[in-house]
């Protein structure tokens, strides 16, 4: 490939040589250069390959990509090397990727979802909806990247450009009519969705979030980063609901539709009614507006409602049949969100992701609204992260649970125990009632033990996650499968459960 055709799209000034010349790869790990390729250095929070320059180019690089000033000597050490400044490399790496892969995502319909909460499960709703019309759809997000058959389990929700664009390219050779992908904020602040245009943007939602060292400066910097997707689509999603939808949509440049749950949109759901069946919560709406169509879930609250409002207005772009889409969103479910697993008539389990305060409270809340016989909360917290997270989760759940369930989740090199101990300094600020099982087998065996008529019982924390990190090491650890060997005998509640099953632990 010619360089030539990298350099398009971005400013940039030839310090020394020439971009008239065959390359061999895209490279911007040191440890991957090969002969010839073009380099583009990168600056992280702990390594910036600008320091390795000499090193890159000794190793074979025959174009280097630069941000920053180089050393005098280099250039008299290298004179065969291309030198290329650009203001900002990540920018750049974004546009070169998509025409080193040949502009794949031009190739296809991609739809980018953005927004603090729902971002995961509105992807999937929509790919539910799609394929059931029959389109071939690729995903990438927060759990997983899915191409064909094949699913990669996900480093981060929106990848680094580089993987970004290899990615759309595999999907291209995989046929794929559309690529349905969450936008995260950290995406747009790292410009690893530039070099193409979203077909569809949505915005399911914003709060306070990722915002400190290495993140976002401050929540107007965050929101700005998330309202970059209306400036790179071609057709704008917004939740008219969340009261930051205007400062999404004043600046944006493509055509803009909305939806709400509560009032007036282009997209409204009316008749909202709870659904509590057997062993499972649910909700059923009507949707007016630019699309008339009755709907049900088997996913519950009101936030599911946006959720599904959201993959509606993005599928009646592609001009889906309302039966197909009632009959895709009835059985659409989303690994560890909200996702229930049936164990009982008498009462209801879910696991999902709920990992912080502000995730934590919204379940409960929601779930509270279905006036649920006991409102069992089982979690943990991470080790190694903040405190506070620890202090805010324990007492959400004192303040909205009947019972929580304090056990261990990821401890990493931390003591399970003094996370423990932790939560329950937020839980001793309420009057909530709770028990500790650090074993999380066990504590879910004792929830199972314990379920009676008319509860709601939510495993928080782990959601899709497999594995447990305990020292260092992951072990594995779904807790589908912990479920499953409680329900065979093959995993008992602890050995005291007697004992403890009455005997509540009270904050003050």
């Amino acid at each position: 490939m010619n360089a030539i055709s990298l350099f398009k799209g971005f400013e940039y000034e030839i310090v020394q040589g020439s971009i008239d010349k065959e390359i061999t790869a895209l490279v911007r790990d040191n440890r991957e250069v090969v002969k010839d390729c073009a380099f583009v250095c990168i600056g992280g929070a702990n390594f910036d390959t600008h320091d390795k320059v000499s090193e890159i180019a000794d190793a074979g690089a025959s174009i280097i990509v630069v941000m920053k000033e180089l050393p005098a000597d280099f250039y008299e050490a290298h004179s065969d090397v291309t030198v290329v400044s650009v203001k900002d490399t990540r920018y750049a790496l974004a546009f070169m990727s998509a025409a080193f892969f040949g502009h794949p995502a031009d190739k296809m319909k991609v739809i980018g979802i953005t927004g603090t909460k729902g971002k995961t499960t509105t992807t999937y709703l929509i790919k539910a909806v799609l394929e059931k019309a029959g389109f071939k759809v690729g995903l990438v997000g927060t759990i997983e990247t899915i191409i064909g058959d094949e699913h990669i389990p996900a480093k981060n929700t929106t990848p680094e450009s580089y993987v970004l664009q290899e990615t759309f390219a595999k999907m291209v050779e995989e046929k794929c009519d559309i690529c349905v992908m969450e936008a995260s904020s950290q995406g747009f602040l790292q410009h690893r969705t530039q070099g193409f245009t979203f077909d569809i943007g949505v915005f399911t939602n914003i709060e306070p979030d990722h915002i400190g060292p290495n993140e976002h400066k401050d929540f107007e910097d965050y929101l700005y980063c998330k309202s970059l997707l209306f400036r790179q689509c071609r057709y704008g999603i917004f939740n008219a609901d969340d009261k930051h939808v205007s400062d999404m949509m004043k600046d944006a440049t493509c055509e803009c539709v909305t939806f709400s749950s509560q009032g007036k949109a282009d997209y409204m759901a009316e008749n909202t009614e709870l659904i509590n069946g057997e062993g499972f919560l649910g909700v059923s709406f009507d949707v007016k507006g630019k699309r008339d169509i009755s709907v049900t879930l088997h996913s519950p609250g009101r936030f599911s409602v946006s959720n599904a409002l959201a993959a509606i207005a993005v599928c009646d772009r592609f001009e889906i049949d309302t039966d197909v889409i009632k009959d895709a969103l009835l059985s659409a479910k989303v690994k560890g969100r909200i996702e229930m697993v049936k164990v009982s008539d008498d009462f209801t389990l879910m696991i999902d992701y709920a990992h912080n305060a502000m995730a934590l409270e919204s379940l409960l809340k929601t779930l509270k609204e279905y006036e649920p016989g006991r409102l069992i909360s089982l979690f943990g917290c991470g080790g190694n992260r903040s405190k506070l997270r620890r202090y805010d989760m324990g007492q959400v759940s004192g303040e909205l649970a009947d019972l929580t369930i304090i056990t261990s989740d990821n401890p990493r090199t931390e003591k399970p125990s003094d996370i423990i101990n932790d939560i329950i300094v937020g839980m001793n600020k309420t009057k909530g009632a709770y028990i500790t099982i650090e074993d999380r087998r066990e504590a879910i065996a004792y929830a199972i033990k314990t379920g009676r008529k008319g509860d709601v019982i939510v495993l928080a924390g782990k959601g899709h996650e497999d594995y447990q990190e305990i020292n260092g090491v992951k072990y594995p650890m779904d807790e589908r499968d912990i479920i499953e060997d409680v329900l065979n005998g093959r995993q008992e509640p602890p050995s005291d459960y007697e004992s403890i099953r009455e005997s509540y632990g009270k904050g003050t």
